[in-house]
């Protein structure tokens, strides 16, 4: 693999998917990612039903063909009978980061009781971290850069600071950050100096 971060964005939306609504998870990531980014990355952007087969096979698709270090899912993560993100990301992982989860629900307590009803979770397939995100915009940045003050001194971090070491230690390209947007987090000994 080489520095390029390829990142899979899938939104899951039976109504966005058939064009009764525009979807906006997929241009909040995009838009997120330009903001916090300052190393090379392209997306794979995929709208897709509350399927669970094709949720899988999309899945599978971006780790496992079009090879993306990164793949975040929104919607589908709640009660509903038609949530069915969380299993399909199960049935497809090779190992299950519970840490992602617990902390997206930490960050989405803060702002909504409901977060408790969320089912969100990160899962590694191969050299590849699949992240299931909200599906409203605003809480997608705030999952992905955390809790700040007033002041902007970071609270609670976001799940995005753990994500450049964890894609180092999968085999993934050398992720850097833009500090005022988040900042990622390394070991002394994993960061390397700037080019």
């Amino acid at each position: 693999m080489n520095d390029l971060l390829k990142i899979g964005l899938v939104s899951i939306s039976d109504r966005a998917s058939t064009g009764v609504y525009e979807d906006k998870g997929i241009p909040a990531l995009e838009a997120w990612f330009g903001r916090a980014l300052s190393s090379p990355w392209q997306m794979a952007k995929r709208l897709i039903p509350d399927e669970q087969a094709a949720i899988e096979a999309t899945l599978i698709e971006l780790c496992d063909v079009a090879g993306c270090h990164l793949v975040l899912t929104t919607g589908g993560t709640g009660p509903a009978p038609r949530d069915v993100t969380p299993e399909a990301t199960l049935a497809v992982a090779h190992k299950v980061m519970p840490g992602f989860g617990e902390q997206m629900r930490q960050i989405s307590l803060a702002f909504v009781p409901t977060a408790i009803l969320s089912r969100q979770m990160g899962v590694i397939r191969g050299q590849s971290l699949i992240l299931n995100l909200p599906g409203q915009p605003k809480a997608i940045a705030e999952t992905l850069e955390g809790l700040k003050d007033a002041e902007g001194v970071q609270k609670v971090p976001g799940i995005f600071a753990a994500v450049p070491y964890c894609i180092d230690l999968i085999g993934g390209p050398y992720i850097e950050t833009r500090d005022e947007v988040v900042k990622a987090f390394r070991p002394k000994s994993a960061i390397r100096p700037k080019a």
